[in-house]
């Protein structure tokens, strides 16, 4: 009997999470599986919306407010996470608690805190999570050829780096689970299909 699963889509700005996770929840559903889509930052809610004015240089706010912004738009989906996996859907998540861990740690906040924080409130664990490793170069062309205008980290390739760093910190300690590193630079078509091999994989188990 299948379970509910949380797969986690993860990397750097640019890396192609969004397109993924979009092509994965298609894919899924023609394999007949119930799937529910979530995104974070949740910039329709009133937290993202707070997020994405600090993005754009409106506010400026402590790596401890950042943290909190950021973490707490996930925890109001906490309920919506495990009603999900109860009733047996794959929840994919572009980007998750993990990208907070690896932004916000890099700005000074502690990753012990951090995960003291994701356990009190009880954050769901991912089931799989799936890190789209590109390039700071690469990333900042895709953002720029996608939108012109970037925020304040997708404009700073040193900055993204360093996250890519982060982020290859937390997945050599096993933070929050199991990790798979994919080549972004692949073509989408490519690292979907990789994806979708992985995800079918964790789906099959018990």
């Amino acid at each position: 009997m299948p379970k509910g699963k949380l797969c986690v889509i993860e990397g750097i700005d640019g890396a192609g999470g969004e397109t993924q996770s979009k092509l994965l929840k298609e894919f899924l559903e023609k394999k007949n599986f119930k799937v529910e889509l979530i995104k974070y930052p949740d910039y329709e809610g009133p937290i993202g919306n707070l997020i994405h004015e600090f993005l754009h240089d409106k506010y400026e706010f402590s790596p401890e407010v950042q943290f909190l912004l950021y973490a707490t738009d996930m925890v109001k989906d906490i309920k919506r996470i495990e009603n999900a996996k109860r009733n047996l859907k794959v929840v994919i998540a572009d980007r998750y608690v993990t990208s907070t861990l690896s932004y916000q740690t890099l700005k000074g906040f502690p990753l012990e805190s951090g995960l003291k924080f994701i356990k009190i409130f009880g954050l769901p664990k991912p089931d799989i999570i799936i890190f789209l490793d590109v390039s700071p170069k690469t990333s900042i062309k895709r953002k720029y050829n996608e939108k012109r205008s970037l925020d304040r980290h997708e404009r700073d390739g040193e900055f993204l780096g360093k996250v890519r760093e982060s982020y290859m910190n937390l997945i050599k300690k096993k933070i929050l689970g199991e990790w798979v590193i994919i080549d972004g630079e692949k073509s989408i078509e490519e690292v979907a299909k990789e994806i979708q091999k992985i995800v079918l994989s964790k789906l099959s188990e018990p």
